[in-house]
């Protein structure tokens, strides 16, 4: 049986550290005679120690993303086109109640740019279905369907869904510590 293999989309810095596509190739599956029909993918690793809740309830986890230490998993359906929201919407109210059941996600987002965001955290994304395009700095894009994956390195980005159907993405964002690039160190 032959099993396909899965797209690969891991993101980076350039040297002035704008977000960028670092790697984008295809990963064979690891398949044994041992298992017949089984087949494994190594897509990404980190080799930190986290702890469980034996009791099997939530640890607190305060806000959308996660802290340095944390880890957040979720699903997000992303609709076709821009959302836009209607006329008669009360602003004000809507974004606090979006900061109550979200804290900290609309911190995160550009005003001058919808949708593009920057969070402290390497990001492990599956698409489930639907299509969806990565923009990235410099207008990079990258267009992902169903099986694809992105390890998102804490570059500036936004989901953009240009078909017809709604998009879901799973995600795993694990909180990390953000590195300036040699040449801002340089610079200070």
């Amino acid at each position: 049986m032959a099993h396909r293999k899965i797209r690969r989309l891991v993101t980076g810095h350039d040297a002035q550290g704008r977000s960028r596509v670092a790697d984008d190739r295809d990963i064979e599956p690891i398949t044994t005679e041992l298992l017949p029909g089984f087949a494994a993918y190594r897509l990404w690793g980190l080799d930190e120690r986290p702890t469980f809740p034996d009791d099997g309830s939530p640890p607190h986890a305060e806000t959308w993303y996660p802290p340095r230490d944390g880890s957040r998993f979720m699903i997000n359906v992303i609709p076709p086109g821009e959302p836009t929201p209607h006329p008669d919407l009360d602003t004000a109210a809507a974004l606090a109640e979006l900061e109550r059941r979200m804290p900290g996600a609309m911190a995160v987002q550009e005003s001058d740019a919808p949708g593009m965001h920057t969070t402290d955290s390497i990001d492990y994304v599956l698409v489930v279905s639907g299509e969806v395009t990565l923009e990235l700095d410099g207008g990079e894009r990258k267009a992902l369907r169903a099986g694809d994956i992105v390890v998102q390195n804490g570059t500036r980005h936004a989901w953009r869904n240009h078909g017809a159907e709604p998009c879901t993405i799973v995600g795993v964002a694990i909180g990390a510590d953000r590195v300036r690039p040699a040449s801002a160190q340089r610079s200070r």
